[in-house]
């Protein structure tokens, strides 16, 4: 980034007032009875309803709607540990795009917490107030104990987005970019590089989609991760493969996929020369790739390639999973996001981008044509199509799991029904 950029960052943040986000009152108060319906004595008739039902608070408060992102602050973006209160402007911009994309309400909570326990107790506490929670930027592996923990624990969805949003994106992108390449996800040799919630997450993802477990090679820092090792924590465990390979170079040799989610220039063009023909390397560490597009592209004419960044094409971005995940979720007030509503999100992301692409993706790119192919294998962020596309999936697929605590309304039970 520039020093100009920098500098325009923080005007961002800060002017005219400080932060991204603010409340808003969604009922007149300008009147005697109108301040006595919002408060006292009036508020206190739905405070009675909710006592004697508590999903009343669905139909009397803003809960139905608002979500929590919630974080500790120990695995920010690509800034790592930095604590809390430094990552609370990631967490206001997670606000900003639940709001912009989705139309959901949220309040970030950025947490100092000295364990998971602590952690999960907090975000149990205050539930209440929440019709979700969305879990960001909490490190591995604690993210996986906490989250499933709070799924247990909680009758509202809970959500990593860092694991599950990361992993519904990248499997949309795959389902295209394997169609285009002309491969099966049965057959496919995929080598993970990174092993942290991401990986972990759209490792499980792609087996749920039909991959083979023995074709997936995760790499940590310390090499392959395989069934000799005695340093593998459960969760690495369960991708623990019987191979004689051990490095990087090893699983890429004859491999058909590349998943980065580590760090920048981890892949070099050598290795990238091995893969096996029409490759699909998907570099997605931020804001510097595994492996640049201009030197992955040079070595490799006949790949297809993602990364994380909105310079580049096939950009994996979570806000196109996310905002209407939850959405979905809410509409039919799900008690969880389970798999098969990942699924749904991810088959709906798939098939939107093998449609014509309206004009108003191409005047907000500033393109002439968006076709279907090596340059798009995923949905532009700005596509209107996503909040119709995706919650109704999700939607249906909570109804057909089990996990719906109502149907939609009148009007929307013809789209869902």
């Amino acid at each position: 980034m520039t020093n100009r950029y920098k500098q325009q960052a923080l005007d961002y943040h800060s002017q005219p007032k400080p932060g991204k986000i603010a409340t808003a009152i969604t009922k007149p108060c300008e009147t005697q009875h109108e301040l006595s319906l919002a408060y006292t004595p009036g508020v206190a008739e739905p405070c009675r309803a909710i006592a004697r039902d508590e999903s009343e608070a669905y139909n009397y408060t803003a809960k139905g709607n608002l979500v929590s992102v919630i974080s500790d602050g120990t695995a920010v973006l690509g800034l790592g540990n930095i604590g809390p209160v430094a990552g609370k402007p990631v967490m206001e911009g997670k606000a900003v795009l639940f709001k912009a994309f989705a139309d959901i309400d949220v309040f970030d909570i950025e947490v100092e917490a000295d364990s998971s326990e602590d952690f999960i107790r907090t975000v149990r506490n205050i539930a209440p107030t929440f019709g979700g929670i969305n879990l960001e930027d909490i490190a591995a592996p604690a993210c996986f104990e906490i989250e499933t923990a709070l799924i247990e624990q909680l009758d509202i969805p809970v959500f990593h987005d860092d694991q599950h949003g990361t992993a519904i994106i990248i499997s949309a992108a795959m389902i295209n970019a394997l169609k285009l390449q002309r491969k099966k996800i049965a057959e496919v040799r995929v080598v993970c590089l990174g092993a942290g919630a991401a990986g972990i997450a759209s490792m499980k993802l792609l087996q749920a989609l039909g991959a083979k477990p023995e074709n997936l090679y995760m790499i940590d820092r310390k090499g392959i991760i395989h069934t000799g090792r005695d340093d593998l924590n459960k969760y690495k465990q369960e991708f623990a493969v019987e191979t004689e390979l051990r490095t990087l170079a090893d699983a890429m040799s004859g491999a058909d996929v590349f998943i980065g989610v580590s760090g920048p220039d981890l892949l070099s063009s050598e290795i990238l020369a091995t893969m096996a023909e029409n490759p699909i390397v998907f570099a997605l560490s931020n804001p510097d790739p595994e492996i640049l597009p201009e030197l992955a592209y040079k070595t490799r004419d006949d790949l297809i390639m993602a990364t994380g960044r909105s310079d580049y094409p096939n950009q994996v971005n979570n806000v196109l999973g996310f905002p209407y995940i939850f959405r979905g979720a809410l509409d039919v007030r799900a008690t969880c996001i389970n798999q098969e509503m990942q699924l749904a999100a991810v088959h709906a992301l798939a098939e939107l981008e093998r449609e014509p692409v309206p004009s108003e993706v191409l005047t907000a790119y500033q393109q002439d044509s968006i076709v279907f192919g090596k340059d798009y294998i995923i949905p532009k962020p700005f596509d209107p199509r996503l909040i119709d596309a995706i919650p109704l999936a999700v939607s249906k697929a909570a109804i057909a799991s089990g996990v719906a605590c109502k149907l939609p309304v009148k009007n929307n039970q013809s789209k869902v029904g």
